[in-house]
């Protein structure tokens, strides 16, 4: 298991380290995570995963009682004992230690951890080819049972829907809302391209808010691009001229097929390598890792 990790400030080797079983992250999902990535080993969007970390814990009542400095502090002293290049990163705040209750008293502090670790990376053919997902049955939590804005550390629902994706030979699972319309994937959020309009389904409907979406919309409009952003119908995606799915790790990644059907020509087209050409020139004035 390769990276490292810090525990409550304590840095160790990633097979080292230790989160006591009575954590009610473990005990009860009790958490909230953000996932980042480093450019020139500089953390992305930093300050903006901060806010939607805080604005996660808020929605469940769980104190970060450090400040965005501290919290830099603490992953730069975490990455600088992971050597390598560019590093995928990700912070988790728990509950913390305490009996077994739902009472939140029963938890005096919470828990910090921060794992880093080499970035995986994809082959080229991701780019040039793209990929498949699956339509799967697994439905995304409606918002008046567990609201996907909230980016806790209960995956349980992300899991169950890429493991059927997974199944079905799939690269990622395409999740749909209780009224049946397209909301995201299970790792990232969801673009398609209709008569040269960007289209996303929309927050109201039910899906995390990504910070490489909300990054990608403004590429989009600083571009000429018009975007909407409505209800998608599964027909709709499937009979789009493009698509491609965001998020931290796989930046803006096209996708060719949807189940067994070509979107469009079946190929990489234009918006999209409109929009991952400016992405690759906005990173790229990060220094060389």
């Amino acid at each position: 298991m390769q990276g490292v990790v810090s525990v409550n400030g304590t840095i160790t080797a990633a097979d080292a380290a230790v989160v006591p079983v009575f954590d009610h992250g473990f005990l009860f999902g009790e958490g909230v995570y953000e996932t980042l990535r480093t450019y020139g080993r500089v953390p992305f969007l930093f300050s903006d995963h901060m806010a939607r970390l805080r604005r996660s814990a808020g929605m469940i009542a769980l104190p970060v009682p450090w400040t965005d400095a501290d919290l830099l502090v603490d992953v730069e002293k975490t990455m600088a004992a992971c050597g390598g290049g560019d590093l995928y990163i990700r912070i988790l705040v728990t509950r913390g230690i305490g009996d077994l209750s739902y009472h939140p008293t029963a938890t005096p502090a919470p828990t910090l951890v921060i794992i880093t670790k080499p970035l995986p990376g994809f082959p080229e053919t991701t780019f040039t080819e793209g990929i498949r997902v699956a339509l799967v049955a697994v439905r995304r939590n409606h918002p008046d049972a567990l609201n996907p804005q909230i980016k806790s550390n209960n995956l349980l629902n992300n899991a169950m829907a890429m493991q059927e994706a997974i199944r079905l030979g799939a690269d990622e699972a395409l999740m749909r809302n209780q009224a049946g319309c397209v909301v995201e994937c299970s790792q990232s959020n969801f673009f398609a391209v209709t008569n040269g309009v960007l289209r996303t389904p929309p927050l109201t409907d039910g899906l995390l808010p990504g910070i490489t979406r909300q990054f990608v919309i403004g590429l989009a409009t600083e571009l000429g691009i018009r975007v909407d952003e409505g209800p998608l119908l599964p027909v709709e995606a499937q009979g789009a001229d493009e698509a491609f799915i965001t998020g931290t790790t796989r930046e803006i990644t096209p996708v060719t097929r949807i189940d067994d059907a070509p979107v469009g020509d079946g190929r990489p087209s234009t918006i999209m390598s409109e929009l991952r050409q400016e992405f690759r020139d906005r990173t790229s004035i990060f220094p060389a890792s």
